[in-house]
């Protein structure tokens, strides 16, 4: 049973009691870390994994064993998710409200709702926030932020700081938020709390695998808790360990910390060695308390998002790794969605935005329950004029990271692209049609997209250089506008195959 005593366990060991060093020569604590990241989906997958609720019972578990154990969460939490839509991650809140994280470090799509929306977020929450890069507009921490925290367990110092992906400007919407370098913020944080008597640093960060071993390799930090690649990583090069536990809970890794303190006078020694588990949660029984509450979240959803809307006739693939880097049947009904409900002459959508990461056998019946696990940010249709050359220039931008995989990546409508990804980027697009005739950079072409893009999210600077018609006010949901037009086809027909993106290799 999960109790409002455990819950004071998980919430850190802040005020246990320490030991005394003059009568000891040496002594070991063991403190362990179960740390989570990139987990916006309260429940568990098709194959029994991952969810709010195993993850509960992971926490339990490794609590029961040793009650030194903190939960440290590495962001991404309240989006992007099916209810997260229509409650702005406020159940995600709720539910880590329950568990009690020791550290909490915002991620990128914290933000996606803008930063009013993950303000009041914060303000629910009643664990730790940590974000020592991230300022407002007056350079200030933000409110309930703190950007460091020191705590003692049976006479060892830990201390943490945390850190936001500098690209979460680009990629997400966090308004006029400031976001300082990482490895710059680390070096220095760490540096303030070893003088503040940190025996062990442990950086908490959202951000991506370069600045993760940028910061690992740098040592910054005796341990970094990482988020932001979904990866499932554990390293220690015998100085340093990096842990990421994959995403949505699915696999959890629970790092153990033997700490050795040795006092020999006024002289004091710590060392220590780390031990790794990795959790794979379809083994573990979810935790009862939590599973009831998800499933009452789960009821509220299913009356309004369990309604059959039709029938594909062809496989349909939003795996990651598609949508971000090739054309995709999926990428075609929703942008053709885009230009129909707006009259665009052409659509494009970022294939980041498209986020179920699963596939569709043909003859699937489709809900409104998969459009919405598809299009989870809330995003708006808007339409906008822009000349040829933007035009020209939002796909060379789009597909400048091929063969990688990029969320920039533009799925399309109304248009076929030709490219050459042996060329250098800004040079790959070596023929547009749009409709039967071909790009013309001086004219000018009504293009439908989403507000997050004419913002300028994930580098599309460009597309706001034309007149805006339709702005996110005045737009419909493109959740709302896919569910439409697949029920207004009766289905998705084999008329949306299309060659659309040719790429040369």
């Amino acid at each position: 049973m999960f109790t409002a005593s455990m819950r004071g366990l998980f919430a850190g060991a802040a005020i246990l009691a320490t030991c005394g060093y003059a009568a000891a020569q040496e002594s070991t604590v063991t403190i362990s870390f179960v740390s989570v990241n990139d987990i916006d989906r309260m429940g568990e997958s098709r194959d029994g994994r991952g969810g709010v609720a195993r993850l509960a019972a992971v926490l339990a578990a490794e609590t029961a064993e040793n009650p030194n154990t903190f939960l440290i969460h590495a962001g991404d939490t309240i989006s992007p998710c099916l209810l997260c839509g229509f409650d702005g991650g406020a159940h995600m809140i709720a539910l880590f409200n329950e568990l009690g994280p020791a550290v909490f470090v915002p991620g990128n799509h914290e933000f996606d709702f803008g930063p009013e929306v993950y303000l009041e977020r914060a303000a629910e929450a009643t664990f730790p926030l940590l974000a020592a890069n991230l300022r407002d507009a007056d350079g200030q921490p933000l409110p309930g932020h703190e950007d460091t925290r020191l705590l003692e367990v049976e006479g060892v110092t830990i201390g943490f700081f945390g850190l936001v992906t500098t690209t979460t400007a680009q990629v997400s919407s966090p308004g006029d938020l400031q976001f300082a370098n990482e490895l710059e913020t680390a070096s220095a944080q760490a540096a303030a709390l070893r003088e503040a008597g940190a025996d062990v640093v442990v950086a908490v960060a959202h951000s991506g695998m370069g600045d993760d071993f940028a910061m690992y390799n740098a040592r910054v930090a005796d341990v970094l808790l990482s988020g932001h690649d979904h990866d499932l990583r554990v390293m220690y090069d015998g100085r340093s360990a990096m842990v990421e536990s994959s995403s949505q809970a699915e696999y959890v890794v629970v790092t153990r910390l033997d700490v050795t303190v040795e006092v020999d006078g006024d002289r004091r020694n710590v060392s220590w060695r780390p031990r790794f588990e990795i959790v794979d949660t379809a083994a573990v029984e979810p935790n009862a308390e939590i599973a009831a509450i998800v499933a009452g979240y789960e009821a509220e959803l299913s009356e309004a998002l369990d309604v059959e809307i039709g029938t594909t006739q062809l496989p349909l693939d939003s795996r990651r790794a598609s949508v971000r880097s090739m054309e995709t049947t999926i990428g075609n009904v929703i942008t053709d969605a885009m230009r129909t409900a707006t009259g665009a002459d052409v659509a494009l959508t970022n294939g980041g935005g498209i986020r179920a990461d699963r596939t569709y056998d043909a003859g699937a019946v489709l809900t409104r329950r998969d459009v919405f696990s598809e299009l989870p940010f809330g995003n708006a249709t808007v339409l906008a004029t822009l000349s040829g050359a933007d035009l020209l220039a939002a796909l060379e931008h789009g597909y400048s990271r091929l063969p990688e995989a990029s969320g920039a990546f533009p799925q399309i409508s109304g248009m076929t692209v030709e490219l050459d990804i042996a060329q250098p980027a800004g040079s790959r697009v070596v023929s547009v049609m749009v409709g039967d005739a071909p790009l013309d950079p001086a004219a000018t072409y009504r293009v439908a997209t989403n507000d997050f893009l004419l913002r300028g999210g994930d580098g599309y600077g460009m597309l706001g250089n034309g007149e805006t018609l339709i702005d996110a006010a005045a737009g419909t949901l493109m959740a709302s506008e896919v569910i439409d037009y697949i029920a207004a086809q009766d289905g998705i027909g084999t008329d949306v195959i299309g060659d659309r993106i040719v790429v040369r290799q």
